[in-house]
């Protein structure tokens, strides 16, 4: 792995899981000192951080991790609703009778993840909704969609902080995982649509309230 891809990964996922929280300054000294690279591939991390929107780049602080404000959060639900709904429907226009058996048994596992009590933890529920998300861009078969969606759960990956990983939530959007897994599977792109409008109108609802009683 190149020094700059290395350094661009460290500092992803130390931004994405909150290690590094917004507005850290990303100083090219000690980040370079800490991850162990020069500090010319160091700057390449740092503008494909910035290209993403995960850092700024500011005159006379230099680089900076962005803000998650409500008002960002409102903007993503937006791009988030356009694209997920017609992935949706797409997925279930085209899912083959292979797809349609994962994408039940997905469906199972959101299911038994329902239950209040099961034990599950939101890592092992993240993991479990990016299993769904693998499937819906394969039975779309659409590279530019899949990319779009892609850099939009960058993003919405900063947005579950704000969250606060609730159990009774995380049971009640698995619920409505297993709806849209289902939906997908049956082939009908409308109840994959309904599902899928259901999901995003209740995630948004739940951290607007999480967010004004911070």
């Amino acid at each position: 792995m190149r020094a700059s891809d290395k350094a661009y990964e460290t500092l992803r996922d130390e931004i994405l899981d909150g290690t590094i929280s917004p507005g850290t300054v990303l100083g090219e000294v000690e980040q370079s000192e800490r991850l162990g690279v020069s500090r010319t591939p160091l700057r390449e991390a740092l503008a494909r951080l910035a290209a993403e929107g995960l850092a700024i780049q500011q005159r006379g602080r230099g680089t900076v991790v962005s803000d998650v404000s409500l008002d960002h959060v409102e903007d993503l639900f937006e791009l988030r609703s356009a694209l997920e709904v017609q992935a949706a429907r797409l997925a279930a226009r085209r899912v083959t009778a292979q797809q349609e058996a994962s994408f039940l048994e997905l469906a199972l596992r959101f299911r038994t993840a329902s239950q209040v009590d099961a034990g599950f933890v939101a890592t092992d529920y993240y993991a479990l909704a990016a299993s769904l998300d693998a499937a819906i861009d394969e039975a779309v078969r659409n590279d530019y969609l899949a990319n779009a969606l892609k850099g939009l759960r960058t993003h919405l990956a900063r947005v579950r902080r704000l969250a606060q990983d609730q159990p009774t939530r995380l049971a009640a959007s698995a619920s409505e995982h297993a709806l849209i897994a289902e939906a997908i599977a049956q082939g009908s792109p409308e109840l994959a649509e309904a599902a899928t409008r259901v999901h995003l109108n209740q995630s948004l609802q739940h951290i607007q309230k999480q967010t004004a009683h911070s």
